[in-house]
């Protein structure tokens, strides 16, 4: 199976390690203590505790998974001081909505999204449609609700 290349800014690297490293250090540890007092407590049959701490071992263990999968296909590209004027990876955009309404996004890659801190994916409508606009221009976006026409304002 091919695997696919997974964008990072620097600071997303960073912060995807560190929630590696404290899922590793502490996250299991206190999983693993759960477990134990668990099945302790009432044997492993019927014991809803014991379960409970079985799924979230589950879940952990995925993430930590899922993190080391990313960190280890990422290309981070730091996208500098180079101010050329058009979005890239890494650029942070100021828009103005048809409806007058601003708003700031971050150009991140998928792994780093997050669109309610205004962490949009390259790949994303949005930010597809962003990639390589200059300040002045105007877009149109499909999207679920309808159509949007962002005013790109600033770029950093």
């Amino acid at each position: 199976m091919l695997r696919r290349q997974t964008y990072l800014t620097p600071e997303g690297r960073k912060t995807l390690a560190n929630e590696l490293d404290h899922l590793m250090a502490v996250r299991r540890r206190e999983v693993a203590a759960r477990i134990h007092r668990a099945s302790e407590n009432g044997g492993t049959v019927d014991n809803a505790e014991y379960e409970e701490a079985k799924n979230e071992q589950a879940f952990v263990e995925g993430r930590i998974s899922d993190l080391e999968r990313i960190l280890s296909d990422a290309v981070v590209q730091d996208p500098g001081d180079r101010d050329d004027g058009v979005i890239k990876f890494g650029s942070s955009v100021t828009v103005t909505t048809d409806k007058g309404e601003k708003r700031n996004y971050k150009v991140v890659g998928t792994a780093e999204a997050a669109p309610l801190e205004g962490k949009i994916s390259m790949e994303s409508p949005v930010g597809r449609s962003l990639m390589g606009r200059k300040v002045g221009e105007e877009v149109d976006i499909q999207t679920p609700a309808g159509v949007v026409s962002l005013k790109i304002t600033k770029i950093k």
